[in-house]
């Protein structure tokens, strides 16, 4: 099979995840306000939600890790269509307030929870020959999230809420069909053979932790990193109008973060054949700081916008970078955990930021907040930087194990 159609179909992967991801992460709060939540009840929704999912992440992909049934492709298509299912039943009994909260956090955390089982994807893919390019496809991902944060907000405001779960409902069916299909050359026969392999992962925390200490150290700086990301995500509204902004800007400034996502990680593979992915990720958490950096001076809109574009360094950097890290640094039976390891310190980052920053930004305001995530931010890159940098990315019983 043409290696361009093996990439073609993971891109159709990675669209029909980002554009659903609009609709239940992105307009989470639009959707619960508008079906009788509070404030707080929206918060303590998102807060177990994620919390959930940061544990839950690296426990499934310990099951995954081992040879047996549960593969890559199998539990996205389960999730796939659970988050259907679940969106199905909250077209239909969206007046049922404790079954709404059930189910969207239910599908909430699923959502966030299969991100890096696609990551690991790829990566099982090319390993087995199939000519996947993870930057573009990733990228092309982001794209499809700009493209919806672009129309979804006013074809809500005309429709209503309910859209967002058609448009759900839609992109999770085409995504079934895509990964039902995604088969690897040989996989029956592989997956026959695997059941009778032994892996030896690193299913405790503490013995992953000892096997790449580079890694676990780098992931206290990817909380930290994450937590500035996160607050100036959940909170841009508020600093927009304390710029002389509004909603429309606020379109503006998201849409503009995500399509800049794309032409970076579609070259970064280049980048990476040169550059450590070590370093890079580091350099990525300088950009983090560097962005929240431009808030806390910012005096107008146009300052948003040029913190917004230095996405291209942060986010759009270190998202390929962790990944091409954990694909080229771990044994294969750590992948899957290393990828939700990389997942969950983001998901906790934003745990820590959404219990913070609002409680900032009620009794200090704009400002404080953000110096706030600046001090925590730059942190993280010292943290990271020590860690890559002094630490072993394997220990020698690691690899004397493989």
């Amino acid at each position: 099979m043409k290696n361009g159609f093996w990439t073609l179909r993971y891109t159709l992967i990675n669209v029909t995840y980002f554009a659903a991801f609009c609709t239940i992460h992105a307009m989470a709060a639009v959707y619960l306000l508008a079906n009788g939540f509070t404030n707080t009840e929206v918060g303590v929704l998102l807060a177990i939600a994620n919390i959930t999912s940061a544990v839950c992440q690296p426990l499934i992909a310990g099951i995954i890790d081992k040879p047996g049934p549960l593969t890559n492709r199998r539990f996205i298509l389960i999730s796939v269509l659970v988050i259907m299912a679940g969106s199905l039943i909250l077209e239909f009994a969206s007046n049922v307030k404790w079954l709404v909260f059930i189910v969207y956090a239910l599908i909430y955390m699923i959502q966030f929870a299969y991100q890096p089982v696609m990551t690991a994807l790829c990566f099982e893919y090319q390993k087995a020959g199939c000519g996947i390019y993870y930057g573009l496809a990733r990228g092309l991902g982001s794209a499809s999230f700009a493209v919806a944060s672009a129309f979804i907000g006013g074809a809500v405001e005309k429709h209503g809420v309910k859209l967002l779960l058609l448009v759900n409902i839609i992109t999770m069916l085409l995504s079934a069909l895509v990964v039902f299909t995604f088969k690897k050359p040989g996989e029956d026969k592989e997956q026959a053979s695997a059941a009778a392999a032994s892996g030896k992962g690193h299913g405790n925390l503490f013995d992953f932790a000892r096997t790449y200490p580079a890694f676990s150290v780098f992931l206290l700086g990817t909380i930290c990193f994450y937590f500035a990301h996160n607050m100036i995500n959940d909170f841009m509204i508020q600093i927009i109008r304390n710029l002389g902004g509004g909603e429309t800007q606020l379109g503006y400034a998201n849409f503009l973060q995500a399509i800049l996502e794309l032409p970076v990680m579609a070259v970064i593979g280049f980048f990476l054949k040169k550059i450590s992915s070590d370093k890079m990720l580091v350099f990525s958490g300088a950009a983090f700081f560097v962005k929240i950096l431009i808030l806390v001076f910012a005096t107008d809109m146009k300052w948003m916008y040029i913190s917004q574009s230095v996405q291209l360094f942060a986010y759009a950097v270190f998202i390929p970078a962790a990944a091409f890290y954990v694909s080229s640094t771990m044994d294969e039976s750590d992948q899957v955990k290393g990828q939700a390891y990389v997942t969950s310190a983001i998901t906790l980052g934003g745990v820590f930021s959404n219990l913070i920053s609002g409680v900032l930004l009620d009794h200090f305001g704009i400002r404080p907040m953000l110096i706030t995530g600046c001090a925590v931010c730059a942190a993280g890159v010292l943290i990271a930087a020590w860690g890559m940098k002094r630490l072993p990315h394997r220990t020698q019983s690691a690899a004397e194990d493989k």
